[in-house]
């Protein structure tokens, strides 16, 4: 346990000296917030300057510690973590009219993502900051409630799912649904609540003839049930008119095996079991979703009529698809913390490439230059499409990306060479709009190709920059 540590403990006898005699609005001792916190990062698997970082996160901006103590007494790391989280907090500062809240806390918290965006960590504390807040709601009057559920639904679980925290996200939205319109929580948890009492004996029923099938096959796998969260059955119902009879998924089989061959294996004996629906099985291993995310679904019907749904993965895609980010710390953290002190983050998934965006622009703002927030925005909340190289490796680019886009994040020289592009095997102009799943391959020059009308052709900010590095240098 990384709490045992002598930094650790040497972090909370700090805090909880620093925030003696303060209380929360519920009356507990205030150090009950930052421990919490500190265990949530934990629990997430994040690595010691995070868990110290945490712990301390309300330090500077709610006692006479200073960032200059926090870093001689815990080093660098700590006291960057401390102070973005810090800043962080000082973004929301004075919106108090909630009709105008959300636009600019929006824009505010963004603008402080980024400039803290150089290391990552920092949108994990306040993640694990604001679940906390959230799991505390019921202590501030209704106003505060309604003010800060409605950001969380808006800025925080957004932020979550494009970091592919699955549990968190889930979490999160459900809390802040609840205070945002709990009339309409009440009755879809009531829903959620009876469809479960009902199908019970029929889950009992089916995870017992699928352990016996996958037994008799020497399958090693472990097999859960898992019930659709409240917020995500409002979002689908509204997609499908409020129509009940649309929804498949209330109720779901998590089926973990051990490698991807497995995953293909069970999702076959599941299939010889019962009946397949069509246009229901979903293939997320071989095209992950935008955010990282993979599994096999397939929607099945029992002999007795009755429809449920299977994902299949494996123990690391069940890591990733809980914990997103900080299971890449769990995996990798020797690397991960590495790359943060050299100020690269070299080994991200794919899908979580974008935040290497964020540390450019952090640059950016450091550097005094300006920097279209708007933009950064889309980038950060929109949908984002995995395309293919030829040899079948994953690029991730924001939706609406065209050819040039992909070739300029392959590489700078390949982007400034292009001289024609195949997508699926066929010639195509270098204005046709990439789609999820698409196999790229850019046809390059010997010599450079750049041209100022390429910037037509290009909306990611990262094959802006590179084109108009190869323009001046081309010109001078």
């Amino acid at each position: 346990m990384k709490t045992e540590s002598t930094r650790v403990k040497k972090a909370i006898k700090l805090a909880t000296s620093a925030h003696e005699g303060q209380l929360r609005k519920s009356g507990d001792p205030y150090i009950s917030h930052p421990l919490a916190v500190m265990k949530i990062v934990e629990d997430w698997g994040m690595d010691e300057d995070t868990i110290i970082a945490a712990v301390l996160h309300d330090t500077v901006e709610d006692t006479s510690i200073t960032i200059k103590q926090i870093r001689d007494e815990f080093g660098e790391q700590v006291a960057f973590l401390v102070d973005g989280v810090t800043k962080l907090g000082d973004a929301r500062s004075g919106m108090r009219d909630l009709d105008t809240y959300l636009p600019s806390t929006k824009d505010n918290l963004l603008r402080l993502l980024v400039a803290t965006g150089a290391d990552i960590r920092v949108l994990i504390i306040k993640l694990a900051d604001r679940l906390h807040n959230l799991r505390t709601l019921s202590a501030l009057p209704p106003d505060k409630q309604k003010k800060i559920a409605k950001e969380s639904l808006e800025v925080f679980a957004p932020l979550a799912d494009r970091l592919n925290m699955g549990r968190l996200r889930v979490e999160m939205a459900d809390i802040a649904f609840s205070y945002v319109d709990p009339k309409r929580y009440r009755e879809l948890s009531d829903i959620i609540e009876k469809y479960n009492q009902s199908a019970e004996k029929t889950m009992q029923k089916i995870r017992k003839e699928v352990s016996e099938a996958l037994g008799r096959e020497k399958i090693k796998f472990q097999i859960s049930g898992r019930v659709k969260s409240v917020y995500s059955l409002h979002k689908k119902l509204a997609k499908h008119n409020q129509n009940m009879g649309e929804i498949y998924d209330l109720t779901a089989l998590r089926v973990i095996v051990n490698d991807i061959t497995d995953c293909y294996l069970t999702l076959g004996i599941i299939h010889s079991l019962y009946m397949p629906m069509n246009g229901r099985i979903k293939d997320y291993i071989a095209m992950p979703k935008q955010n990282g995310y993979q599994s096999l679904h397939t929607t099945v019907i029992t002999k007795d009529k009755k429809v449920i749904e299977f994902q299949i993965r494996t123990h690391e895609m069940h890591e990733y698809a809980e914990r997103g980010l900080a299971a890449s710390f769990y995996y990798n953290e020797q690397k991960l913390t590495e790359s943060y002190r050299t100020g690269k983050i070299q080994h991200l998934p794919t899908s979580l490439l974008w935040i290497t965006e964020l540390q450019d622009t952090a640059a950016k703002l450091r550097a005094g230059k300006k920097v279209d927030i708007k933009k950064l925005r889309l980038n950060l909340f929109a949908d984002k499409i995995f395309v293919y190289t030829p040899k079948g490796d994953i690029i991730d680019l924001p939706k609406g990306s065209l050819p040039l886009d992909f070739a300029y994040r392959l590489h700078s020289e390949i982007g400034g060479r292009v001289q024609g592009v195949k997508i699926n095997g066929k010639m195509s102009s270098l204005n046709t709009k990439l789609k999820h799943g698409d196999i790229v391959e850019i046809i390059t020059s010997k010599n450079p190709t750049a041209k100022a009308s390429w910037f037509d052709k290009i909306i990611t900010p990262h094959a802006r920059q590179k084109l108009k590095q190869q323009l001046t240098k081309l010109s001078g």
